[in-house]
């Protein structure tokens, strides 16, 4: 049975405009700090705990009425379609998240439409519904694989999520527009591109999103961000991966400085998603398509040297 939110929870819905809630759905071996020492082919010798954490997530959302987006690893959903199932039957929207986390970087463009045809034939056929979004692994849509943005096109996509508009040692363009925007591929083609959350500081755009800074961070403060974009009329996006709920997951087989990135934090993942969505309403990307496309007033081509 659905649970009844409080009063507090009520008075919020009815004020409040939603937020923007995904995960990105992947087991805790398959992040890009143990990429150089898990190879792919000994994925399936490791315990997977996407599963339990999913589930943990999925009565978060229950209890709190809340909606989001999941962007599926194709590997993980071969692996455990149930969930994938339960997901979708819990009305949730499922988008692709690629078939094998590669980096688009590593990844020729002929690969990369392969596992877009390839993920959302497969979650289209778990969820029983099309899948029409997209985020590439570790946010690695850049300038330099903009040639992605006219895959996705040909594909037929309607959004993207892969661009995060910050300095990163990974990833990022931090000139991009921080919030939801057209971006326009080399082909001159654009499809509606939704970054993470982030706050103007110092000049620059300072990551808020989710992931290792919302455990980073005090809860406040990405709530502060929160409601200085609502105030804007902006819809903010946060991001989560599963196993940030997993605090008793085994330490990976990386260097110190990976492992302390990784694990930073794992213990408060869980309480500060709770207090968020006490707070605040998130949907998911479906669910506020029209409202993001009428916010998506600028245009950003990527691929071009500045």
């Amino acid at each position: 049975m659905t649970r009844q939110p409080s009063r507090t929870g009520r008075d919020r819905a009815a004020t409040e405009a939603a937020h923007i809630l995904s995960f990105d759905v992947e087991e805790y071996f398959q992040v890009e700090a143990a990429a150089h020492s898990i190879r792919r082919d000994q994925w399936s010798t490791f315990a997977g705990r996407a599963e339990p954490c999913v589930d943990l997530v999925l009565d978060l959302l229950d209890r709190h009425q809340a909606s989001a987006t999941f962007f599926v690893l194709g590997w993980v959903a071969e692996h455990q379609p149930a969930m994938v199932r339960r997901i979708a039957d819990a009305g949730h929207e499922i988008a692709s998240h690629g078939m094998t986390h590669a980096m688009l970087d590593r990844l020729a463009p002929e690969e990369l439409r392969r596992e877009l045809d390839d993920s959302r034939k497969l979650l289209e056929d778990l969820g029983g519904r099309p899948v029409s979004g997209y985020r590439a692994p570790t946010f690695s849509i850049t300038h330099q694989t903009a040639w992605a943005l006219d895959a996705l096109c040909d594909a037929g996509f309607d959004y993207d999520s892969s661009v995060f508009p910050v300095h990163h040692d990974r990833y990022g363009v931090p000139e991009a527009p921080p919030a939801a925007h057209r971006a326009v591929a080399p082909s001159g083609r654009a499809i509606l591109e939704l970054p993470p959350l982030t706050m103007r500081l110092l000049g620059q755009n300072v990551p808020m999103g989710g992931g290792g800074y919302l455990r980073l961070l005090p809860a406040r403060l990405v709530a502060q961000c929160l409601r200085s974009w609502g105030r804007r009329g902006r819809i903010g996006m946060i991001y989560l991966h599963p196993w940030e709920l997993d605090p008793g997951q085994p330490a990976l087989p990386v260097g110190r400085l990976r492992r302390w990135r990784h694990r930073l934090g794992l213990s408060t993942t869980q309480a500060k998603l709770t207090w968020l969505l006490q707070r605040f309403r998130f949907t998911s990307v479906r669910q506020s398509y029209d409202a993001l496309q009428g916010a998506a007033q600028s245009s950003f081509a990527y691929g071009v040297t500045r």
